[in-house]
């Protein structure tokens, strides 16, 4: 790389978050679409969870299509065609998907939804493949992680209203007492999501993101580390991995959570969305104090930030369920396991193995806690694993394509091929749900945390023996 950013490009950066709230939307909206699916084609816990197998499996899908075109024509894909060309695209694909749902809604098709739920996927995977180091280059690299936490937390004001609005759509108002579940009343939100897919492919065409940006992680090192293939660095390799189980955890935690809601505790359906919505909000919340050191330097700024970041996101989840008239009480006592969070972020002191690191050991703990008891105290202990998982991305993302330079593109892809862990741990959760119980189909979450925490361990020296150190980064960037 001939030269670095010194500062975030916010003209450039802002326009591109926009696609991150899109995914969060319509992956916390399956959540609502799940239990919905479920009663209305009479379908098993582990059959319902096809709706995130398709969903997921598309960016695996997507990935595969993208490699086999660069193969066939010789040269990368996204290189050839840009940046700003590849993420429209996506989204015009996207949109597409969309448009099954009104056919699909008409004849009441399972199969036909899921279609649609594929290609919107579909067009997210090639948006993710760009969208998430192209987030890294728009800076300074010693805060890449933080530029690709603070895209989380819009990801995740998608995730917080994604499932509301949905619901609403399906249920009407939570004061309405209405129980009934309408497929066809999905038609309309995902038309419109539609539609705002294609407004932002214009939008994007025409920002001033850059269309070949320079090499997103630097080759740190000697020219031993310039090697021919993504495949040759063993800290992407391993996190792969860390992408499917994290992925994996984060998804099959919240799609699960309806039918434990239903099943042990008595729920309405139509009751669940506010706390589906907190579980997304939940990594809005981590992602927002995650991403304070992007907007500054200054040490004593960031610690009154990190208090001040976490509770104005938990603000947003409060006034955005007030305004659809969710009754509030049961969420104030959430502020204090939020708590918790910003002391475990301030133990990381930025480096992303050490956080990778002890967040893995909190989503480890909270499961567990979610698996001893029962009630109120059984979920919010499984809601707080979306704190605890909110950072784990960029911080796995970073540390995989770290060193990679040239390689980057082809590594981002394979990271995303690996999103399908979201589908396929989600249904195993879902079958282990099946022939024991719900509660202790969670102990495939705590698996998953554990491969995190060995992964955090293990890249940091590997990373070492290539002449990447991110103490080193992070303490001489303040």
């Amino acid at each position: 790389m001939s030269t670095q950013n010194v500062k975030t490009n916010w003209a450039q950066f802002i326009p591109l978050v926009t696609v991150f709230f899109f995914w969060g939307f319509v992956a916390a909206s399956n959540d609502i679409l799940i239990p919905v699916f479920k009663k209305a084609f009479n379908l098993s816990q582990g059959e319902s969870q096809l709706v995130s197998v398709a969903f997921y499996v598309a960016y695996t899908v997507g990935s595969i299509i993208y490699m086999i075109i660069s193969y066939l024509t010789k040269g990368d894909l996204i290189n050839r065609i840009g940046y700003k060309n590849s993420l429209a695209l996506g989204l015009v694909i996207s949109a597409l998907g969309t448009l099954l749902f009104y056919p699909a809604a008409n004849s009441g098709s399972f199969p036909l939804m899921l279609s649609g739920l594929f290609i919107v996927a579909l067009g997210f995977s090639l948006q993710q493949t760009v969208a998430n180091p192209l987030a890294i280059a728009l800076g300074p690299i010693k805060t890449g992680s933080q530029r690709l936490t603070m895209a989380g937390g819009i990801n995740n004001l998608g995730t917080t209203i994604g499932p509301l609005i949905v619901s609403f759509a399906i249920f009407g108002s939570a004061t309405s007492g209405n129980t009934d579940m309408s497929i066809e009343s999905v038609k309309v939100p995902y038309l419109v999501l539609g539609a705002a897919f294609l407004i932002v492919a214009v939008l994007l065409k025409f920002s001033s993101l850059p269309d070949k940006p320079e090499a997103v992680v630097e080759v740190e090192g000697d020219a031993k580390n310039n090697r021919s293939s993504a495949l040759k660095y063993p800290q992407l390799i391993l996190g792969m991995i860390g992408i499917f189980v994290y992925v994996g955890v984060e998804v099959s935690t919240a799609s699960n959570l309806p039918a434990y809601m239903e099943k042990n505790l008595g729920f309405l359906t139509k009751d669940i969305a506010p706390f589906i919505s907190l579980y997304w909000a939940s990594l809005m919340i981590g992602r927002w104090t995650g991403a304070v050191e992007a907007f500054t330097d200054d040490m004593n700024l960031q610690k009154i930030l990190r208090f001040i970041a976490p509770y104005l996101a938990f603000g947003v989840f409060l006034g955005v369920n007030k305004f659809m008239n969710h009754d509030l009480t049961p969420f104030y006592v959430y502020g204090l396991i939020i708590l918790v969070l910003i002391f475990a972020d301030m133990a990381s002191k930025g480096n992303p193995a050490r956080m990778l690191l002890i967040f893995s050991f909190l989503g480890i703990a909270a499961l567990l806690v979610g698996m001893a008891t029962d009630g109120m105290v059984s979920v919010y202990a499984f809601t707080s694993v979306g704190l605890f998982c909110s950072t784990l991305w960029p911080c796995i993302f970073t540390l995989a394509i770290s060193g990679l330079g040239k390689n980057t593109s082809q590594g981002s892809s394979f990271l995303i091929m690996m999103i399908m862990g979201g589908g396929i741990v989600s249904w195993l959760q879902g079958y282990i749900a099946d022939i024991s119980n719900i509660q202790v189909s969670y102990v495939v979450g705590v698996v998953c945390f554990a491969y995190l925490a060995f992964y955090a361990w293990k890249v940091k020296g590997i990373l070492k023996s290539q002449g990447i150190d991110f103490d080193t980064k992070i303490s001489g960037g303040h």
